[in-house]
């Protein structure tokens, strides 16, 4: 990035008898190397893909907060609303469906810019998107949005906490903010931080510099809640202290998402300060050093399948069996029926409740209909390179349409979509089955299938991190299994390229492992 005399660019300053024009747009999924489906447009369409005018309905997420900020009778902004495009995690995103986003978001950033009407770049990212022929997705965003803009036209993007930040999105942006919740409950507040920044920096009070500090640290996302004291709250908390120091504007902490196979992957934090490169450099190092030695806290313990479920009986009440391989939020295809065989050993009086994404299932309990039994190959079709499907004899219980309205966090008040899903019953096992994979965030899929958990003695979970909002009114054992799959609890299975080496927790005594971009 070009930086003028004193070290920052030479950004407009707001002048109050004018007007000045933010583009806003948004490109939220996080994508997994080792499994899942493709992304392709289909799924963004299915859970947010917002045209110009469509995105000023958004009155919550991290663009609400965009909006409350620059949006107002008074302010001196006016919103270019370009697109903003949200899907369920899951596998690449198809390089038809990136280009298209892409196009569609620059055409309009373009046309602002040549009709004298862009001030500001204002981007709602995830930080952890690949497509097929893209390894950092938001990079490329930014550094295309960058070339068209020009130096001079501040960019601002606000992140996931589990971003991958990269070289390319530092040097391509002014500022960079990220969530500090996990469970994620801040989106709007970052992206009031985020349209804060620019705000400040238009006005002049603002004059960015920024480094991100980096620490090969590559684990699953169990003990990286921001809640309590553990390591990752911790390296949270750390940073956040920092922001009492007079030249610091921002701090955010990342645990990067970790099933990207990426060169130069890492947890650390990020550090953005007024005018001072030195001290940004400082304090990321700083986080950095903090969050690797973290690293022996931030792996889980681990339980086998048939161990869990023989300790699990010796438990009064439900018990959470965490399949945290088979995240929907992670990436996977949530296919897997490998505790399947297990739950229905245990005969039709001990009763289990277990989800999973079948097509194929689903659209033939539609056909038969409630009541019926039928036998299904169930499992492991949309990725079956993590097991095989297993044969069920089962009664369907229900048959609904797959939608239901998310209760608080990122989504809240949105619609999920399941696509056709049905409840099947075999020996004591409730399984679930939805069209299309979706994000765990409260349980709701659950209730909007009729299945109430709290009468189940074994509740399937397929997330790192929500199964204890979701299910701690009924249960107060968790136990998390260590089974394959594209989204495990420790990344010590998956097979990345040395791209990602050294690292821990293949490599855990690295000498100077820490790097500083800027």
């Amino acid at each position: 990035m070009f930086f003028g005399i004193w070290g920052y660019p030479p950004y407009r300053r707001i002048d109050p008898k004018m007007s000045y024009h933010i583009a806003v747009g948004a490109l939220l999924v996080e994508c997994n190397h080792f499994g899942g489906i493709p992304t392709d447009l289909e799924s963004f369409k299915r859970t947010q893909y917002l045209l110009a005018e469509e995105l000023m309905m958004l009155n919550d997420g991290t663009l609400g907060g965009y909006f409350d900020v620059l949006c107002g009778p008074e302010s001196p902004f006016e919103v270019v609303p370009a697109l903003a495009a949200t899907a369920c995690p899951g596998g690449l995103v198809t390089d038809q469906a990136y280009e298209e986003i892409k196009t569609k978001m620059l055409s309009v950033i373009g046309s602002a810019k040549d009709a004298g009407q862009l001030d500001g770049v204002l981007l709602a990212l995830h930080g952890s998107a690949a497509s097929d022929s893209y390894c950092d997705l938001e990079g490329d965003l930014l550094r295309s949005v960058r070339s068209l803009v020009g130096d001079a036209t501040p960019i601002v993007a606000t992140l996931d906490l589990h971003a991958h930040v990269t070289q390319d999105m530092i040097d391509s942006s002014d500022v960079l903010v990220a969530w500090e919740t996990y469970p994620h409950r801040d989106a709007r507040e970052t992206g009031m931080r985020g349209a804060q920044a620019m705000r400040d920096i238009l006005t002049g009070k603002l004059k960015p510099t920024m480094a991100m500090g980096l620490a090969p640290v590559l684990v699953g996302a169990i003990n990286g809640t921001t809640d309590g004291d553990g390591p990752f709250a911790k390296t949270m908390q750390l940073a956040k202290r920092m922001e009492s120091q007079s030249e610091v504007y921002s701090t955010s902490a990342f645990l990067v998402h970790p099933y990207l196979d990426a060169p130069g992957m890492g947890g650390g934090g990020l550090v953005v300060t007024n005018d001072n490169q030195r001290l940004a450099d400082e304090l990321a190092r700083e986080l950095a050093e903090f969050y690797w030695e973290q690293r022996y806290s931030l792996e889980p313990e681990l339980f086998e399948i048939d161990d869990a479920i023989q300790f699990g009986l010796t438990n009064e009440g439900p018990v959470v069996l965490v399949e945290t391989a088979d995240c929907c939020g992670g990436g996977a295809a949530g296919d897997s029926v490998q505790l399947l065989p297990a739950l229905m050993d245990l005969g039709p009086d001990m009763l289990s409740v277990l989800p999973v994404v079948d097509r194929e299932a689903a659209a033939q309990c539609h056909v038969a209909g409630i009541g019926a039994k039928l036998g299904l190959q169930l499992g492991h079709k949309h990725d079956p390179k993590w097991g095989r499907a297993v044969f069920i004899d089962a009664e369907v219980i229900n048959l609904t349409d797959g939608c239901f309205i998310y209760e608080g966090g990122i989504w809240d008040g949105c619609e999920g979509n399941m696509g056709p899903a049905a409840v099947v019953k075999v020996a004591g096992v409730y399984v679930c089955i939805a069209s299309y994979p979706t994000y765990e965030w409260c349980g709701e899929q659950y209730p909007s299938l009729g299945v109430d958990v709290a009468q189940m003695k074994f509740i399937v979970a397929k997330n790192p991190m929500n199964y204890r909002m979701a299910f701690e009114y009924c249960s107060e054992l968790f136990m998390v299994l260590d089974t394959r799959g594209p989204t495990p609890a420790t990344c010590k299975h998956l097979s990345y390229t040395e791209t990602v080496r050294p690292a821990f927790p293949w490599d855990p005594d690295l000498e100077n492992p820490l790097r500083v971009l800027r």
